[in-house]
């Protein structure tokens, strides 16, 4: 499995590919967890999910930013699905990288953009969460998160498990709104936990801390069993009141378990990501868990040998890949 993750994780950041998928609409099995193309698609879709008594936090996908027009045409993109929020009624905030709106071009062009992004959130009394992303642009996102903590109250971030400081960090914004991952991101040992056992133990001790400390929500944003249970059974010992916190996951993954927590009364939120920009975010998906490659094979045949003759291939190129890398 750590071969088709290094596989697909690679694809992810193939700007050719990336290109080439904006001209095709959803594909490849995408549309299972993409939200759709328009602000109009998102929309509809939001509402689906509110029915279902589930908030969502939407994410109009962008990659690849690197000219000022593209950041612009993003932000104004990003401010168009507020504003449709907004005269919609529904129950939504946001999820934005600053990369889409321009921190890889210029860290002042950056934080502009996502002020008129914020004054937009804030005529619409929406939230605002700044998406985490690899660790080389960490620094810059919580640079840009206290110079925004100073004028408004509506926004926060993400707090990645897998990293040393996420302690500190938790501590820090321990009066903010903070969405709680395990890390999407391949990111080295000097800096991230690399096992599943490790990255475990920091993602609930993390999620114990915020729940513990300060009046900050927390976002736990997960989709194992085994850790919401043992939120379950922490907010019970604890007296933690469920307004202190919700459970988030992707749209599309465990759907039927996402209903049922909503039974259970937790507050719950779906991920919604959307636009034409889906092929990276879908290459990542597959990179966190390779048997969602089955997305991408069904959805090319439904001929049962040549699934698995496909998916023996992708098995075979991935490890042709790494073998190729690592030389």
């Amino acid at each position: 499995m750590p071969v088709l993750r290094d596989l697909f994780i690679a694809l992810s950041e193939v700007k050719t590919f990336n290109d080439a998928s904006k001209k095709m609409g959803l594909r490849f099995g995408a549309k299972k967890v993409v939200g759709g193309i328009t602000t109009e698609d998102a929309v509809k879709k939001i509402k689906e999910l509110n029915r279902d008594g589930m908030s969502v936090t939407f994410d109009n996908l962008g990659e690849f930013i690197t000219e000022r027009s593209e950041a612009e045409t993003e932000k104004n993109k990003i401010i168009e699905m507020i504003r449709a929020s907004d005269k919609a009624g529904i129950d939504a905030h946001l999820s934005v990288k600053l990369t889409q709106i321009g921190l890889n071009i210029d860290y002042d062009f950056a934080l502009k953009n996502i002020r008129e992004v914020m004054e937009a959130a804030k005529e619409a009394n929406m939230f605002v969460n700044l998406d985490m992303e690899s660790y080389p642009k960490k620094i810059e996102t919580m640079e840009i998160l206290d110079e925004l903590l100073k004028e408004y109250d509506n926004v926060g971030t993400v707090i990645q498990a897998y990293l040393f400081d996420s302690p500190e960090d938790v501590l820090k914004y321990k009066d903010v709104r903070l969405r709680i991952v395990k890390g999407a991101y391949k990111e080295p040992g000097n800096i991230a936990y690399q096992s599943k056992e490790d990255i475990d133990r920091s993602f609930f001790e993390l999620i114990k801390t915020h729940l513990t400390n300060g009046t900050g929500f927390t976002s736990i944003a997960t989709h194992d069993h085994n850790i919401i249970n043992k939120v379950k059974a922490f907010v019970k010992e604890n007296n933690i009141s469920k307004d202190k916190f919700e459970f988030q996951m992707l749209y599309g993954f465990r759907t039927d378990y996402q209903k049922e927590l909503v039974k259970e009364g937790y507050n719950f939120c779906v991920y919604l990501p959307y636009g034409p920009d889906w092929y990276a975010y879908f290459m990542r998906r597959i990179a966190e868990r390779p048997q969602n490659i089955n997305l991408v094979v069904k959805s090319v045949t439904t001929n049962k040998k040549f699934q698995y003759g496909a998916g023996a291939a992708l098995a075979l190129l991935g490890a042709l890949f790494v073998t190729k890398r690592n030389k």
